[in-house]
């Protein structure tokens, strides 16, 4: 048997399937109809991954990996495949988007406790209320996702776990919107340090 992470809500499966991705039949469903609701400025572009889980010096990592199951790279193209094939395949636990070519990500962890957004990352959401924002696959955190320029990325650890990712990063997708937010990609309005 293999523990793995259910590819919708994040939660712990023991499964005797190696290829099971979701824990239950409502997670499965979910999931499919909602990976249509994806910006199509993600969905168009040849940019996706997969990922899986590994334990590096006490901490897990989410390593990028093709389709085939071999390592991706988030600067080599030539590792990337489009969303219909990584969405697709069942390698590993899910997909990641690639950044670049003018989208971003602002990555807000911990800031999230049930449907409660700590108050520091809520300003973040509201400086940003017109681009898509999607639940972590921890279930904890917060992508938002946006039109940036290409810069190296930064993390402000002022009381706040916030990065701040425009190229060389790729960011595992879950698909799970948060509140409301609109299915498009808006500029990003990137916090000060």
């Amino acid at each position: 048997m293999e523990t793995k992470r259910c590819a919708e809500c994040g939660t712990t499966m023991v499964t005797v399937r190696a290829d099971a991705k979701f824990c239950t039949t409502k997670c499965r469903v979910y999931h499919h109809r909602n990976r249509a609701k994806l910006p199509a400025e993600l969905t168009e572009q040849p940019r996706w991954v997969r990922w899986k889980p590994v334990l590096r010096r006490g901490k897990v990592t989410k390593v990028p990996l093709r389709l085939d199951g071999s390592a991706a790279s988030s600067t080599d193209a030539s590792t990337w495949s489009s969303h219909a094939d990584a969405a697709g395949a069942t390698t590993g636990s899910g997909v990641g988007f690639v950044l670049g070519l003018g989208i971003g990500c602002i990555d807000l962890d911990h800031c999230l406790d049930g449907d409660v957004v700590a108050p520091w990352a809520q300003r973040i959401l509201d400086a940003n209320p017109s681009t898509y924002v999607e639940v972590s696959v921890s279930g904890t955190g917060l992508h938002v996702f946006g039109l940036l320029e290409e810069a190296p990325g930064r993390k402000i650890r002022d009381g706040r776990n916030v990065e701040v990712y425009s190229r060389g990063r790729y960011i595992v997708v879950t698909g799970q919107r948060h509140g409301s937010a609109p299915r498009t990609l808006a500029p990003l309005v990137v916090p000060s340090k």
